[in-house]
């Protein structure tokens, strides 16, 4: 008889695990989250002291009925679930199930909790288990609640004043404020010209450039000199004066440290992995995931790394231990500290408790791992490896030496600099990437001058410069404002970055963030009408309050109270604001064609546009740029393709635009490739359209069969494709820049669930328990419930359509199909707002006995 049963989240985790804990100890996984919130009104019920109404998730089901049979069997049950909030609240749900069904009697359930996946650690945490925190659990749950009242409310309310499809997110709204203000950021900015002035000299035949810091005794600021006219006077001053030399003034020399980075914390990795990797945030944690649960190292499954969801610098004093003697033994005493070096947590509630992320053994080097490695798998630890031993290495040294020079007069200064490292320290392991900012550690030598040298101009001139307006945001750069504002906690900053992707509010274009037109309209509702509640400030408040909770400094329930006193009042208030003052924007410009009305900005179909208001009177349109707005379909010749010769048009046919090289040749067909529905034909031009013409892309062999891997665009959008099966391209990465690697475990991925032709099954309907499935239909997608079919609104709604939005529309189209008298009621909303109690009550009863087995678990 089993005495133990150890109960992990990841199958993969739980066959290592097994390993590790011999024949006395049962290993099973939950595979992730095993309940969550009924989709529909009421889950979380404000005026019954938020009460929540869970379900079991229904791809776990046979899971959890593994585990419950298993419980029979034992006498111990130990949760080992992550050691985190979303953790803690799994080993809770697990531990109400299995009360619910009566399995726990005269059994002992304890939490475990190790923060690395190797026998010590694994062993040392099944002898000091603990009592689940509910805490924790309850911070998982003020969060989870947050999040569907938000949700549930401001969702429904952007389909009646915007576009059906639409959805807003208690975190991800300020995500995308603050994309959508760094993009008004940049349309509003006025490039400023500037010019600098430099000589270049020669000493010693090594050649260097000084740069103009004074004239005339006066310092230069950025806009000293404005125009080509005042560049070209300063020059004719000089070089009148200075008689083709320049004397040295004086020599300032000076020793600089660079110290190395803290350990990875989660958003740091997710960072350096986007800037040095080119991984994406999502990537880069299921990258980190897999080495954490473990990889299989000759004949023993071991975790690479510690636990990758943290926001500690910290390392155990046993890990420091172990990097220092390391450190010694391969790179010499003097890249040693005298003392460990300890950092300190930027991050406000760091748990200090937790590690940073780190080898669960330095010993373990990228070398001597790789063989067991795939490629990505060895790019993230050989990174994650150097980080952490370069952290307690000494500071990397470097001599700085800035020389002054006259030219035509004490009151006209030059000055060159340079550095040359004199001791690596660090350097010789890691190098940090920097993202919007060249580096300043590179060497730049100069010749030996002293005081009173006189040295040749060879060169004097002028450089002309214009202001850049502010960078958009990369995936890392976000990451880091998310972390900066307190926008979200590291394990969320991913779903925030993937969520806006997939609504299509954000478009990742040349690894920058810009906003769809669509994501710019729900930005300026939320933020003209729901301001308080996309406010940076309240939103880190709330972090601040949940990680309260989760400490045990706060009670769950009035925060939530709090929250929704003011939330739902001005849900309220928002329902008479027109749609028109939403999605319209008056311009201050009378319409040149009919002269009677004043020009909007509007959003339409394709995305925002300028019209006239008296349409259908006046027709006049251009597109915002500036450009005429002309036909939507109208064809347009593009540019000439220099490989071929052949003339390259943009056209338009039944599923969209798309471009074509060349023309009919007898019956051989031109090359043809659909444009992208996150580029408007508009933005379609010659780089563009060449890119999109070098697809198909052959990836190269697969390594199993050395078939083709090809990456392409299709009707239904990206996809990788490999001996007839094709895969759809994750919108957060590019069907330009995918590798063979990544394409080969995109088409390992199993398949989604559902009947046959089925593309997704979105849940179980509330009334019947049946599926409610999502399929690609001749005329565009669709959702099915039983023998009706309701087609999507938008084609967009393909990767985002949520349970909540299929019952709607099938409620909708079943409501069409009846006769009814004319004052019969509509059909029920299924994503209205829990706004009334009495609403509440109003629902059918079958309704409530249909979940009513849900419920219980």
């Amino acid at each position: 008889m089993t005495t133990h049963l150890l109960i992990v989240e990841s199958p993969s985790k739980a066959k290592t695990l097994k390993k590790y804990l011999g024949k006395d100890y049962e290993v099973l996984a939950s595979y992730g989250h095993v309940r969550d919130l009924v989709p529909k009104t009421g889950a979380v019920d404000p005026d019954d002291n938020f009460r929540m109404q869970y379900e079991l998730i229904d791809r776990n089901t046979k899971h959890v009925d593994n585990i419950t049979r298993a419980v029979k069997d034992a006498d111990v049950i130990l949760l080992a679930t992550d050691p985190d909030r979303e953790g803690e609240a799994i080993a809770w749900h697990l531990s109400e199930i299995l009360k619910s069904r009566k399995a726990l009697k005269d059994k002992k359930i304890k939490r475990v909790v190790f923060y690395e996946i190797t026998e010590g650690a694994v062993t040392d945490a099944v002898k000091n288990p603990r009592a689940i925190s509910m805490d924790l659990v309850n911070a998982q749950q003020a969060r989870r609640a947050l999040d569907y009242l938000v949700g549930f409310n401001l969702s429904p309310l952007l389909w009646k004043k915007i576009r059906r499809g639409l959805s807003a997110g208690r975190v991800q709204s300020p995500a995308l404020r603050l994309i959508c203000e760094r993009e008004n950021e940049i349309e509003a900015f006025k490039s400023q010209e500037y010019w600098t002035l430099h000589f270049d000299g020669d000493k010693d035949k090594v050649t260097f450039t000084a740069r103009l810091t004074h004239f005339e005794g006066e310092k230069l600021d950025q806009f000293a000199v404005p125009s080509a006219e005042r560049n070209g006077e300063i020059i004719a001053f000089l070089q009148s004066h200075a008689k083709g030399v320049a004397k040295v003034r004086e020599i300032e020399k000076k020793r600089r440290l660079k110290s190395p980075a803290a350990p990875f914390t989660t958003s740091t990795l997710q960072q350096e992995a986007v800037r040095k990797l080119g991984f994406s945030t999502d990537r880069a944690m299921k990258v980190a995931q897999s080495l954490y649960e473990g990889v299989n190292i000759g004949r023993t499954v071991t975790g690479l790394i510690t636990y990758m969801r943290t926001d500690s610098v910290t390392l155990s004093k046993e890990a420091m231990t172990e990097i220092r003697g390391f450190i010694t033994k391969n790179y010499g005493a003097d890249h040693l500290p005298k003392a460990p070096v300890f950092y300190a947590n930027k991050t406000k509630n760091a748990q200090e408790a937790h590690e940073a992320i780190r080898p669960t053994s330095v010993t373990r080097t990228p070398d001597s791992v790789s063989q067991y490695l795939n490629d990505e798998q060895r790019k993230l630890y050989e990174m994650i490896w150097k980080r952490t031993v370069s952290s307690q290495m000494m500071p990397a040294q470097f001599d700085t030496v800035a020389v002054d020079f006259n030219v035509g007069g004490d009151g006209n200064v030059f000055r060159a600099t340079g550095q040359t490292m004199i001791f690596p320290g660090f350097y010789a392991v890691y190098h940090e990437d920097q993202d919007d900012s060249p580096s300043d550690d590179e060497e730049k030598r100069l010749p030996a001058f002293k005081q009173g040298d006189v040295v040749d101009i060879t060169k004097l001139y002028g450089e002309q410069h214009f202001t850049q307006p502010p960078p958009r945001f990369s995936e890392a750069s976000l990451v880091k404002a998310l972390e900066q504002y307190g926008i979200g906690r590291p394990s969320t900053y991913a779903s925030i970055i993937s969520t806006l992707q997939k609504r299509e509010y954000v478009i990742l274009d040349k690894k920058r963030f810009t906003p769809t037109d669509v994501g710019r309209v729900v930005n300026k509702f939320l933020s003209e009408h729901f301001a308080h509640w996309v406010d940076y400030e309240f939103t880190a408040k709330m972090e601040d309050e949940l990680d309260d909770i989760s400490n045990g400094k706060e009670e769950w329930i009035p925060v939530l109270e709090k929250f929704w006193k003011d939330f739902s009042a001005q849900i309220g208030e928002k329902e008479s604001v027109s749609r028109k003052d939403v999605t319209q924007e008056q311009l201050d410009e009378v319409c040149p064609k009919c002269g009677k009305h004043k020009l909007t900005i509007r959003l339409g179909r394709r995305g925002r546009f300028i019209g006239c208001p008296g349409y259908p009177e006046c027709d006049y349109t251009r597109n915002v740029d500036g450009s005429d707005g002309g036909p939507a379909n109208e064809k347009r010749e593009i540019g000439v393709d220099p490989v071929t010769g052949k003339l390259i048009q943009l056209l338009f046919g039944p599923f969209g635009p798309y471009l074509q090289l060349g023309e009919m040749e007898g019956d051989k067909k031109p090359k043809r490739v659909s444009v992208p529905k996150n580029i408007l034909p508009d933005q379609v031009n010659f780089e563009i359209a060449e890119m999109l013409l070098a697809l198909p892309r052959d990836l190269g062999a697969h390594p199993e069969d050395k078939k083709k891997v090809i990456a392409n665009i299709g009707r239904f959008g990206p996809y990788v494709s490999h001996d007839g099966q094709f895969k759809s391209i994750p919108k957060a990465e590019s069907v330009f820049d995918i590798t063979l690697e990544r394409a080969v475990a995109l088409l390992k991925e199993p398949k989604a669930a559902g009947g046959r032709g089925a593309l997704k099954v979105l849940g179980k309907h509330p009334e019947d328990g049946q599926a409610v499935s999502l399929y690609a239909g001749k005329y565009g997608p669709y959702v099915k419930h039983g023998k009706v079919n309701a087609t999507l609104p938008d084609e967009k709604m393909i990767t985002t359509v949520t349970l909540e939005e299929a019952i709607e529309l099938l409620a909708a189209k079943a409501g069409k199909g009846k006769k009814k008298p004319a004052k019969t009621k509509a059909a029920p909303k299924a994503a209205a707002p829990p706004k009334l109690k009495a609403a509440a009550k109003a629902k059918p009863k079958a309704k409530a006995k249909a979940s009513k087995a849900k419920k219980a678990a």
